[in-house]
Parts: structure tokens; C-alpha cells; sequence
């Protein structure tokens, strides 16, 4: 499914103060700012703790481009603007988002950091967190833990959802979404297409995400999107 042309998500490949502050005036009017909990797509609920993405909090996900994408698409589509911060992430791509639900219209993508900025990747993911509701980022090497601290107390501050996607954070998080299984369906021997993907997702955390919770799911569905698939044993593959 290829996004219309008026949908396309702004990419800054180059990413500057006036850049992130043009994002920061056309996301502040339309923000839930009185929501406590930002919606997430139905088969979703069940694996976070209040049925949604709570404001303030740091969720990690490992194992999936695909999942972190749809963490974002209930809450962009019911106004909220997101972010993604993916630096040297070809898989991060505005069409994949769109196709699991994203609103690109409220979806800038950082594909580049300022070169002459000082820790560019914490700076923008910083930048963006004063900016909109929520943030989807994969780290660009390592994460000190004094700037992991500094990014989730500038959330909890701001009441924006930090989503940590990949390898690079080491701080406690309030919810960790793993994929455990993995594997497609639509190809025959030898012939077909990748038309599904059927993944157990484990979701583990503190305080209230402290007790493991287990889905099923088509990520993506045939067709698009996220749907519940039957709880059958599924062949470990590669996430994407």
C-alpha cells in the first residue's frame, strides 16, 4: 500500500534548532495534553499494563521495527503528533509506517543528526520530547546512562512517551516488548509472497507491567496493520 503523495512524512535529513522548532509550532496546538493514557491499536492493549501508552513513561522494544512503528499509529491518528529518530535505519521508512496505521501528516522522521551538535543523537531526541506526544527513537551507538536519566526525566516532565527501539539503552524502562518468535506466511516451496508475519511479543517491566504478559499477533496483518493471530507454535525468524 503506497502512501498518497499528500502524506508523505517530512524527513529532516539535516537536522537543526530551526528544523526541530518549526516541528515544535505546528505539534504544540494539536497535542492531548489533558489525555493521561495515549491510545494504541486494539490487539496491542492487552501487553501494556493500563491499555495504553502512559505519559511520561520509557517503553523499550527489541526484536521489531514493525512493533515500534505500531506503538505510535493509534496515537498519531487520533491527533497527537510523534516523532522518529532513526539515524542509519534504511527499515525505518515513512510507507512502512503508513502501512501499519501512522498518520505521516504527524510523523516528521530525523534520518540525520547535526554534525556540529554535541551528542546530536540525545539533543534531538531531547528536542523532540519538549515537542510532541510521542517519540520513537533508535540509538545511534551506545546511550550514556546520564543522558538515558536526563531523556527520561525530560519525558516524565513533559508528559511524552519515550519508545527506545534496538540495542544502546541500559537504563530501567516501564514496559520492555520483546519478539520471541517470528515467522512469515505466503511462501510456498519455492514460489509466493511475503503476505503476513506471526510473532509472540513478550511484554515485561515495573511496577505495574512487573507481571509477563504474552500476545500472538500479525505484525503486519496481510494486507496492512496489526491483528490477533491464532495462538499456534510459530518457527523463530528474523524481526523486523
Amino acid at each position: 500500500m503506497t502512501p498518497p503523495p499528500s502524506a508523505v512524512s517530512p524527513v529532516a535529513h539535516a537536522t537543526t534548532r530551526p528544523d526541530l522548532a518549526e516541528i515544535a509550532g505546528r505539534a504544540r496546538p494539536v497535542a492531548l495534553a489533558g489525555e493521561r493514557l495515549l491510545p494504541v491499536l486494539p490487539p496491542l492493549r492487552p501487553l501494556l499494563p493500563e491499555g495504553g501508552l502512559r505519559r511520561g513513561s520509557v517503553v523499550a522494544v527489541v526484536g521489531s521495527t514493525s512493533l515500534a512503528l505500531a506503538l505510535v499509529a493509534a496515537a498519531s491518528a487520533s491527533g497527537s503528533w510523534c516523532a522518529a529518530v532513526a539515524v542509519g535505519r534504511p527499515s525505518v521508512h515513512p510507507e512502512a509506517a503508513f502501512e501499519l496505521g501512522v498518520a505521516l501528516e504527524r510523523f516528521p522522521l530525523v534520518a540525520a543528526l547535526p554534525g556540529s551538535q554535541p551528542g546530536g543523537w540525545s539533543w534531538v531526541v531531547g528536542a523532540l520530547l519538549d515537542a510532541v506526544d510521542v517519540v520513537a527513537a533508535w540509538p545511534a551507538g551506545g546511550v550514556r546512562g546520564a543522558d538515558a536519566r536526563r531523556l527520561a526525566a525530560r519525558g516524565r516532565e513533559r508528559g511524552a512517551v519515550l519508545v527506545v527501539a534496538g540495542a544502546g539503552w541500559t537504563e530501567p524502562v516501564d514496559v520492555r516488548l520483546t519478539v520471541v518468535t517470528s515467522s512469515w506466511e505466503g511462501i510456498g516451496s519455492g514460489h509466493g509472497r511475503l503476505l503476513s508475519r506471526r510473532v509472540e511479543v513478550v511484554a515485561t517491566g515495573r511496577g505495574a507491567a512487573a507481571r509477563e504478559r504474552r500476545r500472538v499477533l500479525w505484525l503486519p496483518a496481510a494486507g496492512g496493520g496489526v491483528a490477533d493471530a491464532p495462538a499456534e507454535p510459530a518457527c523463530a525468524g528474523s524481526a523486523g
